[in-house]
């Protein structure tokens, strides 16, 4: 079974679907999974292969495997199976503890501009899990060799789609400038950042109000780009702009802080008791 869930599971990534992977990891009690049961779980909530035990157990799997991929998080549940009433409808007398972890595709960095800080952001980024793209005329696989994808000539910008899991640096210091700024805030993506001084990205942000984009998308571009290191060099500036971009991708708050009061484990992140709240059709 397991040679089969990972072959389903290597399918799936190969087609850049999101799913879920969940693993039984401690059973206490009578339970009809074992610890070390696998299921996979797709964007819809189905369970495509896999066994971590059937009715109301199943149900509450596939409801947190569906808020692990919107939080692109994993999660730890608990599901309470020792109490009819106050457990998940089946009085068999375990408690399972199960590890949902969403696979999902890699975060897309595209670069626009060349030269030596869009190389070393080209580098850190392949290094931090990006898929890389650069989109610069004077761009080459020799001065990026980790970028999966390079354009030299997409002067309408039409050949780098933006949505909304790109992240996009712009450090071409040209005055197309504010056009890549608008095409990436239209795509609405999830960084849009502007590798500029304070003066020339005012002046660029100006070209956006002048072109009509609102003050509330204006709002979301980060120019100049990355957090305050004290940069000096290149290769400095290029590692303020991925830690900008780590800390957004990671700037969640766990659900329960030092002061929880649930009673429940600080490692997990959710306690299955009734069922009926939470079943997936």
């Amino acid at each position: 079974m397991y040679s089969e869930l990972y072959a389903k599971a290597a399918e799936l990534a190969s087609r850049g679907e999101v799913f879920v992977i969940a693993t039984v990891v401690r059973v206490e009690g009578s339970s009809s999974a074992r610890r070390g049961s696998k299921a996979i779980i797709d964007a819809s909530g189905k369970l495509l292969i896999g066994w971590v035990g059937g009715g109301c157990a199943e149900s509450a799997v596939r409801s947190e495997a569906l808020k692990s991929l919107e939080t692109e998080a994993p999660r730890m549940i608990t599901v309470d199976m020792s109490d009819e009433q106050l457990g998940v409808g089946m009085p068999c007398g375990g408690i399972m503890d199960i590890f949902v972890e969403p696979v999902l595709p890699k975060p897309e960095l595209l670069i626009v501009g060349h030269g030596r800080i869009s190389e070393t952001l080209a580098l850190l980024g392949h290094t931090m899990g990006f898929a890389v793209t650069v989109n610069d005329p004077g761009a080459d696989q020799v001065s990026f060799p980790y970028a999966e994808k390079i354009v030299s000539d997409d002067f309408d910008l039409n050949k780098s789609p933006i949505g909304p899991k790109t992240f996009v640096v712009i450090a071409t210091q040209h005055k197309r400038d504010h056009l890549w700024l608008q095409k990436a805030l239209e795509g609405n993506a999830a960084y849009v950042a502007l590798v500029a001084s304070r003066h020339r990205a005012a002046l660029v942000l100006d070209y956006l109000r002048a072109a009509g984009i609102s003050e509330e998308k204006i709002a979301a571009v980060y120019a100049p780009a990355g957090l305050y290191l004290g940069a000096a060099t290149p290769e400095e500036i290029a590692l303020s702009v991925i830690s900008q971009m780590v800390a957004l991708r990671r700037g969640t708050v766990h659900s329960f802080g030092p002061h929880q009061t649930t009673g429940q484990h600080p490692d997990i992140d959710a306690l299955i008791r009734q069922c009926e709240a939470d079943i997936v059709s």
